[in-house]
């Protein structure tokens, strides 16, 4: 038998952020990290549902207002998260959406490439200076398997234009840059010698992962048919994420997914990605594009040499932009 929701250990004690939690893995993900002892920050677009989900889980919640369609209501939730708590062990960038057509967000964005990414890369950038002096805290963010499609450049035409944009490719594209995204942040975060790692996971196939509004008409039946053979449900799709989560074996920079049908389902294991999301040029070129696009500024300082040896090797990451 592989990894299960048996292997999360105790959290009691820890607090945890999972954006999206009001349905779907990331309920499911709010749900499994309470019952464990865990406190969790339901970060929901919709509260009334966002309040609804956290009266169903067993264990001690809160919800945060938070929409990642808008940068000004990223901050107010990192400023809310600040009022509220000392320290952040778990951010889990979860939430995710995929359009059947074009859409924008508030700042102008390309919907996917807005909420999927800039709007996590902002919210991990503000929240971050609460994580780096905890020992085992953790980023993790969700990618998918989509992300081998994110075909194009990831520059600021595809961030803010419509032109020749399909639905899917835009969908791949966005969950190509959480992968880059994920593992340029674990590089910094090394080189500064924080205790905070960075990981990423992906839950295969699931309908609550793969579909927001039905597929095309004349994909439906073979959407149907696939999702029989290769999808999992929810309470096997959240696994990758949990295990990313709370495995003390799983190190800074993984990748996880099922491991079974095309990565489509079956027990987390580590996973395969692209060449594209390989690329320590790209890694570098998307980080300062999501600098300038979002005006937030990580800015890891490595720790001072003449700290005492028995200190915790973390270095506080501050962040430029100034909070709302």
């Amino acid at each position: 038998m592989g990894w299960t929701t048996t292997h999360v250990p105790e959290q009691s004690g820890r607090t945890a952020l999972v954006t999206g939690a009001s349905a779907g893995i990331g309920f499911e993900t709010a749900r499994v990290l309470a019952a464990r002892g865990a406190h969790v920050v339901l970060a929901c677009r919709d509260t009334e549902r966002g309040r609804a989900a956290a009266e169903r889980i067993d264990g001690s919640t809160e919800v945060v207002p938070l929409d990642l369609a808008s940068l000004a209501s990223v901050r107010r939730a990192a400023g809310l998260v600040h009022e509220r708590h000392r320290r952040l062990d778990l951010l889990v960038n979860n939430a995710g959406v995929m359009f059947p057509s074009y859409r924008h967000t508030e700042d102008g964005f390309e919907a996917h490439l807005g909420v999927n990414h800039l709007g996590h890369f902002a919210l991990t950038g503000l929240l971050l200076d609460l994580m780096t002096p905890v020992p085992g805290s953790r980023v993790v963010t969700v990618a998918s398997l989509a992300h081998r499609i994110g075909f194009g450049r990831l520059d600021e035409t595809a961030a803010r234009s419509s032109a020749g944009r399909r639905s899917m490719t835009a969908y791949g594209r966005s969950k190509l840059a959480n992968l880059l995204f994920a593992r340029e942040l674990q590089h910094r975060l090394t080189v500064a010698g924080a205790a905070t790692v960075s990981v990423a996971a992906h839950p295969g196939l699931s309908p609550t992962a793969l579909w927001h509004g039905d597929p095309p008409a004349l994909a439906r039946p073979l959407a149907a048919a696939g999702m029989r053979w290769l999808a999992q449900p929810v309470e096997a799709a959240v696994l990758p994420s949990l295990r990313a989560a709370v495995d003390p074996a799983v190190h800074g920079g993984a990748y996880l997914g099922p491991s079974e049908r095309f990565g489509g389902r079956g027990a987390p294991e580590l996973a395969r990605s692209s060449r594209s999301a390989r690329s320590g040029a790209e890694r570098r070129r998307l980080w300062t594009l999501s600098e300038e696009l979002t005006g937030i500024r990580y800015a890891c300082e490595p720790v001072a040499p003449e700290a005492p040896a028995s200190a915790v090797a973390v270095a506080v990451c501050p962040v430029t932009g100034a909070r709302a």
